[in-house]
């Protein structure tokens, strides 16, 4: 009778092949290929990076609960080009929690983040 509502992604993106999106799928095909014919080496996918760990502090019980969670950057690809480890994320829009994350990944491991 009544028809289920299709919820609109936030971004517009539509999943893809088990993506996020359509370009993180197409991406993903490029590398790949990249990758079978030796032009990277060590292709991961979905690569996390603890930015800062959780903390914890002990309540009035003396039981230890977690005051803040850990905050992490996730990556779409990892891999190694030409020597140097690349971290790459397709990226459509910029929120900002993603820049937060990329000036603290720049910070903490040095490593600036290809987007594509």
């Amino acid at each position: 009778m009544f028809k289920k509502a299709i919820k609109k992604s936030k971004y517009s993106n539509t999943k893809t092949n088990g993506y996020d999106s359509k370009k993180e799928s197409k991406r993903s095909g490029v590398l790949k290929m990249l990758y079978k014919g030796g032009a990277i080496s060590e292709l991961q996918e979905q690569v996390p990076f603890v930015l800062a760990p959780a903390q914890y502090v002990k309540n009035l019980k003396g039981k230890e609960v977690c005051a803040r969670r850990e905050l992490k950057y996730i990556a779409d690809f990892v891999y190694i080009e030409n020597g140097l480890k690349i971290v790459e994320d397709c990226k459509g829009f910029k929120t900002k929690e993603y820049i937060k994350k990329k000036n603290l990944m720049k910070r903490i491991f040095e490593i600036e983040i290809k987007e594509t």
